[in-house]
């Protein structure tokens, strides 16, 4: 009597039959090295960007809250378009320019301070509407809250003229005030207000 057969066994899935060969070291510390820095790659790099994103945002709103917080006039120039939504044309060749911008719910402000020649104020003066013979003698236009916030004070040496010019809303309200006292340099300091 004949043994029974046994069925043949499936080839391995891998084509052949005899085992993976082991990697060498060498093999197998190169491709840890790679691993790691693909990881690195990919970890690394985006926190890197956010650190540098976080510092310039904290930056930013730090000299935003500078610009927002600051409570007296600064030297510089305000933008042509803040000029331009005040309705302060200061002339090109003024000089000792400074500005603050408040705002609130209620009302915006510009404070504007510049130095001009006499031919200059009289140029300033026309554009706003007005002429220095329209200036009232020793008055100060310019509200003692404005005058806080703006960090000015008024000598009572000088020789200060002022005037309103109210116009219909939206336009501004300027309150403008000249120290005259030398006829060859003369002083401006304009507040114009608007209420959204």
């Amino acid at each position: 009597m004949n043994p029974p057969t046994l069925p043949r066994q499936a080839p391995s899935p891998d084509g052949g039959s005899t085992p993976r060969p082991v990697e060498d070291r060498r093999h197998v510390v190169k491709r840890r090295w790679i691993t790691a820095v693909i990881i690195l790659l990919l970890v690394g790099v985006p926190a890197g960007y956010l650190a540098i994103s976080t510092q310039q945002s904290r930056e930013s709103g730090r000299d935003k809250a500078a610009r927002i917080g600051a409570s007296k006039v600064r030297p510089g120039w305000p933008s042509k378009v803040q000029r331009s939504i005040y309705e302060v044309p200061i002339p090109p060749k003024a000089w000792r320019v400074g500005f603050l911008e408040t705002n609130n719910w209620h009302t915006s402000r510009l404070f504007t301070a510049f130095s001009v020649t006499p031919a200059d104020l009289d140029a300033f003066l026309a554009s706003v509407g007005t002429s220095r013979d329209a200036l009232a003698q020793g008055e100060i236009t310019i509200s003692p809250h404005d005058s806080e916030v703006a960090g000015w004070s008024w000598s009572p040496k000088a020789s200060w003229y002022g005037i309103t010019l109210e116009q219909p809303e939206p336009r501004p309200t300027r309150d403008i005030t000249v120290d005259l006292t030398n006829p060859e340099n003369p002083k401006v300091y304009v507040v114009s207000t608007t209420v959204p």
